[in-house]
């Protein structure tokens, strides 16, 4: 068997990571993967996590076999907190999941079960690991353009790209902190895309792993909120591990939201089937200090302002010192995007310069985590950045 082993290639981000570790320069910054970093330079575990995880232990619960449909005190709160406390929540089946990765394989196997021959519209640029997952559950998946104009996403290109996209097909959105341009949809560019699911017909799949880093929670939540009001057949895949600092615990949701609610038993057992056979059911500790943290959630939204509004003063920061150093206009992009990522307005090659000559490392696309900088660093990356743009 083993002979027929296959040369896989690495995933690129975890190969520049390894690259960046084995770099001996003091100088370096790391701006590669996706986690939130404070002043020190660490992903710091927030106060009331650690407040709750002392109450777990102290509790003491029991450690045995939760449903399949994993914690059901999380998937209530997260359906709220989704959707907004004033929504019709009995229009929604939810089920706890392996994070967001995890919720993004269950809703593609939900589509590979019930229609298998759904072209997957994915934006391009994307999220890294959105085409294999879904690629990995069989199913087609197709580009369409995702870039900024003036200032606001070019939905006019978005359009011409998924001229051919048909009834049945999936249109799979970031709810917001688009990734990895940070370029996210106005209300009324939301509006337009739920005009055109409803005229053709297509399938709205919404995944929002950054709920409150681009603006508060209710506000990077209005576009989902705008697709349920008005479509029949909403999928969502969501996650803590951003907003709650909770990345290795894994805790997320898959959502299918209908108002046919003679398909709910039907929808819920489709999706615990699809787990019972992948991982039979989620752990339960970081959906456990979730939902501590959804009972009483003033405290750790504080905390999580407190992460968004230095994310938010970093870009303002770059965007002030690129535009006094005279980086062409197109750098300046990087105000107006929202949450971790930004996508840099250079090539490959530039990016390996960037790398190789200052010791700044992001992905070869130009996709940089803006959360992984120190004040003290900005001057000096704004700097090379300038420098690069000339190569």
């Amino acid at each position: 068997m083993l002979e027929n082993l296959p040369t896989v290639q690495g995933d690129p981000l975890w190969a520049l990571l390894h690259q960046f570790n084995a770099d001996q320069r003091d100088h370096k910054i790391d701006m590669l993967v996706g986690v939130y970093r404070d002043e020190t330079g660490k992903t710091p575990v927030m106060q009331q996590v650690q407040k709750a995880e002392l109450k777990l232990a102290t509790a003491a619960q029991s450690k045995s076999y939760k449903m399949l449909s994993g914690n059901l005190e999380f998937n209530d709160h997260m359906a709220k907190f989704l959707l907004g406390d004033g929504a019709q929540l009995s229009d929604q089946c939810t089920i706890q999941t392996v994070g967001g990765s995890g919720a993004l394989r269950i809703i593609a196997d939900f589509i590979a079960t019930l229609s298998p021959d759904a072209v997957i519209w994915n934006t391009d640029p994307g999220y890294l690991n959105h085409r294999p997952i879904m690629e990995g559950a069989g199913l087609t998946v197709k580009p369409f353009r995702w870039q900024h104009k003036g200032g606001l996403l070019d939905i006019e290109t978005c359009f011409k790209d998924l001229e051919n996209a048909k009834e049945g097909d999936i249109l799979l959105l970031h709810a917001s902190c688009h990734n990895p341009s940070g370029v996210d949809p106005s209300l009324k560019q939301w509006q337009q895309f739920i005009d055109f699911c409803t005229a053709k017909k297509i399938i709205p799949f919404i995944d929002i792993a950054y709920q409150g880093f681009g603006d508060s929670p209710d506000q990077d939540a209005a576009g989902l909120r705008m697709f349920v009001e008005q479509v029949d057949l909403v999928l969502v895949a969501a996650s803590c591990s951003k907003n709650m600092g909770l990345y290795c615990e894994r805790a997320g949701v898959a959502m299918v939201v209908t108002k046919d609610h003679s398909q709910h038993t039907k929808i819920r057992m489709l999706l615990e089937r699809i787990t019972r056979i992948n991982y039979s059911m989620p752990p339960n500790h970081g959906s456990a200090i979730a939902s501590l943290l959804f009972s009483d959630p003033k405290p750790w939204l504080a905390e999580l302002t407190v992460c968004r509004e230095r994310i938010n003063d970093l870009r303002k920061a770059l965007g002030k010192l690129l535009a006094e150093m005279g980086a062409p206009d197109s750098f300046q992009a990087v105000t107006r995007q929202k949450g971790m990522f930004s996508l840099l307005p250079l090539t490959a090659d530039q990016m390996n310069v960037l790398r190789d000559k200052y010791a700044i490392y992001g992905m070869l696309n130009g996709r940089i985590n803006i959360a992984g900088l120190k004040q003290d660093q900005i001057q000096y990356l704004a700097s090379a950045l300038v420098e690069v743009s000339k190569v």
